[in-house]
């Protein structure tokens, strides 16, 4: 390879499309979104993630609401091109091969940015070894030492393969990928200010226990050789445990958090670190709904490359708007009546909730009092439900079962339907379909939320807690509605607070006032505007980064 990349960017999931199976939910999809936007604007980029031959898994929900899993395995090969480029990482005592494979992602200008998959299904491999990058997110303890030793150090190592000399940023996305700083600390001779010269780190996580940590003892019988001695983190001089997030950050020139909000709490988790924010984006063309692309390349033919242009909505005709949105709606109902057989109407005021199945988001809350909401929603409400549960997640797979249990409670009352196996294109066609975008996590636990992000360039106005960026993004009444006290947010004000704004303001004005809605929805899409992955990366760039 002739070409030398300033930014290499590593994640331990890529959400390039759904046709690649490499990615769970969020994380991976706004890595993707991260890899999209920087080709659009030709930052001179390569990336780093694993090969899942079973990826993520299929999931199936039974008529009592019960997840099962299945995993069918990915070929790679026609998608991804097998490098001629394979080396050994030294993991459990023995020498385990590493199999490269490539991705060209190309933007939007034609810049192209190379996408590298590190496999160990390998023949030289024993049977143990090749297992390692088989599945996402799974396994014990262990497992994820090994899977994150792979991604860190043979995701550095790979790049000296390459020849890849003079990158000037190594950018984590979480802590799954920070073992990469101690493979740079022993190829510079132990020089910990050179290491935190060229690395930045990206935290997502606002709840504890959602970064990885491990016994040292594990980590060092795992990796013989790979840990150097004295490490002077918190964890490890407290209790012995090596914290993949304090790894990072302790190495890393600067950080940021994914909101504003998120970056006070990230900052409030490791105080000791410097812990900016960067709002996460999502990738404007790529999320919007085919209707208004068309309505778009209309009136406002730049917006693809620009979408600042969409600033200028306003000067689409109403009807324009509606029609497209419709079209959209339609389709969207279509799919889900196919699925769940809910009968469900296109004149019906439709909300979307779609996200990973954890308890923090409160998929529930919505039927905190369900005699309430069938006497504000009847014949007026339908909602579609969609979103995975890890598959050792007992409680989020309980969530799950409670919301198509209250389906059937409800009938007859509010149509709800569960969309099963949610995915990069079932999101893309709820958020661009449904009326209304729901989220009720418990504040300040929802980092950032692309999903509604998503929502709000496809014209759907938010009803939200004023968590992650929408505590930034909310015009209350103007782009959608605030939802509960963010000083004091509690599941029986919350519930209360949605009741009454649904009741009150957003039923009222979806039936009777559709001009004030259709305004509604072109200040949605101008807020959108200013949550594209195309402002994130030239932040990046500006803050981090600094590539000219």
């Amino acid at each position: 390879m002739n070409q030398q990349f300033d930014i290499a960017y590593f994640s331990a999931e890529i959400g390039i499309s759904s046709s690649l199976p490499t990615y769970s939910g969020g994380l991976g999809v706004l890595a993707g979104d991260h890899i999209k936007a920087s080709g659009d604007i030709g930052l001179n980029m390569v990336a780093i993630t694993l090969l899942y031959r079973e990826g993520y898994f299929k999931q199936r929900i039974d008529e009592d609401g019960i997840q099962t899993e299945t995993y069918p395995r990915f070929d790679p090969h026609p998608l991804l091109k097998k490098l001629d480029v394979k080396f050994t990482l030294r993991l459990r005592e023995r020498d385990v091969w590493i199999q490269a494979y490539q991705f060209d992602y190309v933007g939007h200008g034609g810049h192209i940015i190379p996408i590298y998959f590190l496999d160990t299904d390998v023949e030289e491999n024993f049977e143990d070894d090749r297992l390692i990058t088989l599945r996402l997110y799974s396994g014990d303890k262990d497992h994820r030492i090994l899977q994150e030793a792979i991604l860190g150090f043979g995701g550095t190592k790979l790049l000296d393969e390459l020849g890849q000399k003079e990158i000037k940023t190594y950018h984590m996305n979480e802590g799954h990928c920070s073992f990469l700083v101690l493979n740079l600390l022993e190829k510079f001779n132990g020089d910990t200010e050179k290491v935190k010269s060229l690395c930045h780190f990206t935290t997502h996580t606002p709840v504890a226990a959602g970064h990885d940590h491990f016994a040292e003892s594990r980590v060092k019988k795992l990796l013989h050789g790979l840990i150097p001695e004295n490490l002077d983190l918190p964890s490890l001089v407290q209790n012995s445990r090596l914290h993949m997030t304090e790894l990072g950050l302790y190495f890393s020139r600067s950080a940021n958090g994914v909101s504003e909000l998120h970056g006070q709490v990230a900052q409030t988790q490791f105080p000791w670190a410097n812990i900016g924010y960067i709002t996460n984006g999502v990738h404007h063309s790529y999320w919007m709904g085919s209707p208004f692309k068309r309505v778009f390349d209309t009136y406002l033919p730049e917006w693809r490359a620009n979408p600042t242009v969409l600033m200028n909505v306003d000067d689409i005709p109403d009807d324009i708007i509606w029609n497209a949105h419709m079209e959209r709606k339609r389709f969207l109902l279509g799919y889900a009546n196919s699925q769940v057989t809910k009968a469900l109407d296109g004149d019906t005021l439709t909300i979307g909730f779609a996200r990973r199945a954890a308890t923090y988001k409160r998929a529930q809350l919505l039927f905190y009092d369900i005699d309430r909401l069938a006497s504000i929603g009847e014949g007026k409400l339908q909602i579609i439900y969609s979103g995975k549960a890890h598959p050792n997640d007992k409680e989020g797979k309980e969530l799950i079962r409670q919301i198509v249990d209250k389906s059937k409670t409800m009938f007859g009352t509010v149509k709800i339907g569960f969309l099963e196996n949610y995915n990069m294109w079932l999101g893309r066609m709820i958020t661009s379909g449904v009326d209304v975008w729901l989220n009720t996590p418990l504040r300040p636990n929802e980092a950032s939320g692309t999903s509604g992000m998503k929502a709000t360039l496809n014209g759907v106005p938010n009803l939200s807690v004023l968590d992650g960026w929408w505590a930034e993004g909310c015009d209350d009444g103007n782009n959608g509605w605030a939802v509960g006290d963010p000083e004091h947010p509690h599941d029986d004000n919350d519930a209360n607070h949605l009741y009454s704004v649904l009741e009150n303001q957003v039923i009222p004005t979806f039936y009777n006032h559709k001009s004030d809605w259709v305004s509604m929805m072109k200040a949605s899409i101008k807020t959108g505007v200013n949550f594209t992955a195309h402002r994130m990366i030239e932040e990046y760039n500006h803050k981090y980064y600094k590539v000219k």
